[in-house]
Parts: structure tokens; sequence; C-alpha cells
């Protein structure tokens, strides 16, 4: 039995419902700003409320002349940095839809992990013997250097953890 052409009004109804999902899909990325997350720029961290105080203290802090949220939480090559913000993406999409966030926000282990690399790969000549030391227990750079990138911590209105930040896990 041959499969019938689609009706005016079926093909009606399919074209307003992808119109529609387009629509909405546009205007929330233009809302979110989302095509700024493909960039490097710093300020495109701060389009979210909730890093502001992160933002205004790396502009205060020592690596503000030398390196970029992108530089310090993001792998180094090029398919680990999308791959990394797509991640981290989603997970705060979800996150700030669902009101399901800590505050204050807390490091994953999963980007301390990349974070350690990346204060190796920029502070290698400094932190070899420090870093390699025992292979057993690895230092973590911000357990004692936990306002490096930022400064003195910024609160977002929520309680102030003095947990430790997280080590980084063994691979």
């Amino acid at each position: 039995m041959p499969l019938m052409p689609p009706t005016p009004l079926l093909a009606a109804l399919a074209a307003v419902s992808i119109g529609l999902c387009a629509g909405v899909g546009l205007t929330t990325l233009h809302y979110a700003e989302g095509l700024s997350y493909l960039s490097t720029n710093p300020a495109a961290c701060a389009n979210c409320h909730i890093m502001q105080s992160q933002y205004d203290s790396w502009q205060k802090a020592g690596h503000h002349t030398v390196a970029t949220c992108v530089d310090c939480h993001l792998p180094a090559d090029f398919l680990g940095k999308y791959v990394a913000k797509s991640v981290n993406g989603w997970n705060h999409s979800r996150a700030f839809t669902l009101q399901d966030f800590p505050e204050p926000i807390r490091i994953t282990p999963r980007n301390a992990r990349i974070l350690q690399d990346n204060c190796v790969r920029c502070h290698a000549d400094l932190v070899h013997g420090q870093t390699s030391i025992d292979a057993e227990r690895p230092v973590s750079c911000v357990h004692c250097h936990a306002r490096a990138g930022h400064g003195p911590r910024a609160g977002l209105g929520g309680p102030w953890h003095d947990d430790p930040p997280p080590e980084v896990p063994d691979r």
C-alpha cells in the first residue's frame, strides 16, 4: 500500500511546530547570549549573574594580566576545550534552570583536574619538583594557592564553607 501524501493541514501543523521550536530556541540563544560562550572573552563567564563576583575578583587578581578564565578552567587543546565547554554549559544551564547548585559555587573534581593541569602547564619550570615529589599523593596547586586566580573570595550570598578546595583526584 503506497504512502499517502501529507494533507495540507498536516503540513501546516508541522511547519508551525518547527517554526515555534526554532523561534523559542533562537530567542533563548539570544537572551542567554549563547554565542558569546564560543569566545575566550572573560566577560562571557559573567553573562550569568552567579559568576559576577568571580569575574570582579579575577580583574583585581595577579593573573588578570596573563591569564583569562579559559586559560585556567579549560583544557589547552582545541577538542578538549570545546568538549569541556559543552559539558560545563549543559551542567550550568541545567543547574541554573533547576536552581539546584550549591552556594557558594564549587569547582567539580573533573574541573579541578583541568585547573591543576593548566597550573602545571604554565608554571612547569617552577613547580616540576613540587608536583612530582609523591606520585601516590599528587600536590594540588590550589591547596596552597586558592586565591591565585581570583584574589580574595567574594560572596554570592550563600554561607561560606571553609572546606578546602577539592584535591585533584587520581587519574
